[in-house]
């Protein structure tokens, strides 16, 4: 009878407080969900900004690195396109990291991922316009193709994936960013005319079949069936865009003592190093020729395949036979990645390293925003374009991140990209709005992988919201000419470069 009487009493308690949390919450003295919260007022239809929530502190490092994969059968929400009512679009510059790809390297007594880059809208993933796409490429030869372009394939062709090659996931990947850019720019603000000019679009890539193929596959999401004989694809023969302005003494220093940083922290990391020593002996290799083999590309590739990690193969010296590496080891070198990330920020090597590296593609882009917003589209006699699209890779996009004042975006996932939107504002009354030629009702974006990051960046983090929901053009232009050089206390990316960095 005691017992009853007590879990009586215990029930009770437990139901009194049931009915004051509720009753808390609902007169909100508690807030239940403030992340819910934010999304409900941005659905206001006064707001063109969404409030961008950072990711968890800490990430598991597969879920993590679920991410980095990003499948193409995902839905997403994006914020290209978005803009207050009455704003013109002038044009879009966008910056891609190439596809999925097979591993760059192979793991030392391993058999190689057995996957097949020929492409097959019958096997996934798929996309409805792949078996257009494919038909299309091979009319190619009709397009203008700088330098060694045209002598790469156009499309994944290997049954067995050759190192470093795209395959069909990536292709996927960017047709699907192609559809999301067509939606955003060709539907929802006729950017271009269904009798675009040559001049309205520039693809450059690097000479590698990934980005080009990359490249050709977001183009084709974005204008299905485009015209080949209106299409030139330029080469760009430096990883950085650099143009004609890669020379930069200053910033290979930066980017030497960078990685001698990376060095000294590897090194110094017991637990990557315990399992580096595991996973070798496991294999009957050398620690330094597993490290050197850097066994995480490839590990990367059977995460986002679904494969299982791969096993050695018969080896005398191999401690155990047929043992496999694991998903522990895995997280373990990731971890030590994400380490090695936030160490980057706080040392500031890397920041000074991307300045000077991003500066030449960021300038570019700069000048044609300028001239394009004064309605001088015709600049040195050729005509600026209204869709710029670069298709590059990991090394590039990263220090262009870092040098915006994005490093907290992360490390360059497949597919990512980055996108910077020049809008017009509603024609000014007659006599104002003529100081500055243009520019100033003239406006910038910056998006990545779909989120608006305008008011994260170095140039535009400290602007009055409250004054104007978008980022002055001004802003980007003082920027890129003088401020983004503080960092390096210089005035100009020539003074810059030629300083000495001990």
């Amino acid at each position: 009878m005691l017992a009853r009487n007590r879990f009586l009493l215990v029930l009770a308690v437990g139901l009194l407080l049931a009915v004051l949390s509720f009753s808390l919450q609902y007169l909100q003295l508690m807030p239940s969900s403030p992340v819910g919260e934010e999304v409900s007022r941005g659905k206001s239809r006064k707001r063109i900004n969404p409030v961008v929530h950072t990711e968890p502190p800490e990430l598991d490092p597969i879920t993590e690195a679920y991410r980095y994969c990003n499948l193409p059968n995902q839905t997403e929400h994006t914020w290209e396109g978005h803009s207050l009512a009455d704003y013109k679009l002038l044009s879009v510059h966008v910056m891609i990291r190439h596809g999925d790809r097979y591993p760059l390297y192979s793991i030392p007594q391993t058999k190689r991922p057995a996957i097949d880059c020929t492409l097959s809208p019958n096997r996934k993933p798929s996309h409805p316009l792949l078996a257009s796409f494919i038909s299309h490429m091979a009319q190619g030869g009709r397009g203008h193709w700088d330098a060694s372009l045209g002598s790469l394939p156009r499309v994944p062709n290997h049954n067995f994936c050759e190192m470093g090659e795209l395959t069909q996931t990536g292709i996927v990947q960017h047709l699907k960013n192609g559809v999301i850019l067509h939606q955003a720019y060709i539907r929802r603000h006729k950017l271009l005319p269904p009798d675009w000019s040559p001049r309205q679009v520039w693809f450059e890539s690097t000479g590698k079949s990934r980005t080009l193929q990359s490249g050709l596959a977001l183009l084709y999401g974005f204008l299905p069936d485009f015209n080949w004989s209106k299409l030139t694809i330029k080469q760009q023969w430096s990883t950085l865009f650099c143009g004609s302005s890669c020379d930069c003494p200053a910033r290979s220093r930066y980017l030497d003592l960078e990685q001698k940083r990376q060095y000294r922290l590897r090194t110094s990391d017991l637990q990557l190093d315990r399992t580096y020593v595991a996973m070798a002996a496991a294999l009957g290799v050398a620690t330094r020729t597993l490290r050197a083999a850097n066994p995480v590309d490839s590990l990367l590739c059977h995460l986002c395949h679904g494969l299982p990690f791969p096993c050695a193969n018969t080896n005398p010296n191999a401690v155990i036979q047929g043992a496999c590496l694991t998903a522990s080891h895995f997280a373990v070198i990731r971890r030590q990645q994400h380490d090695d990330e936030r160490e980057r920020q706080e040392a500031g090597l890397y920041r000074r390293y991307a300045v000077l590296a991003a500066h030449p593609y960021l300038n570019r882009t700069a000048l044609r925003m300028e001239a394009v917003a004064r309605g001088n589209r015709r600049r040195k006699g050729l005509e600026e374009p209204v869709f710029a699209l670069a298709s590059a890779h990991d090394v590039t996009v990263a220090p262009l991140l870092s040098a915006l004042g994005l490093e907290g975006a992360g490390f360059p996932r497949f597919a990512a990209r980055l996108v910077l939107e020049l809008w017009k504002s509603p024609e000014v009354k007659e006599g104002k709005g003529k100081k500055g030629g243009g520019v100033e009702n003239a406006f910038v974006r910056v998006l990545y992988n779909g989120q608006d990051l305008t008011f994260d960046t170095d140039f535009c983090r400290n602007h009055d919201r409250h004054a104007h929901p978008l980022c002055p053009l001004g802003n980007f232009l003082n920027f890129v000419r003088k401020d983004m050089f503080s960092i390096v206390n210089a005035t100009s990316y020539q003074e810059a470069c030629r300083q000495t960095v001990l």
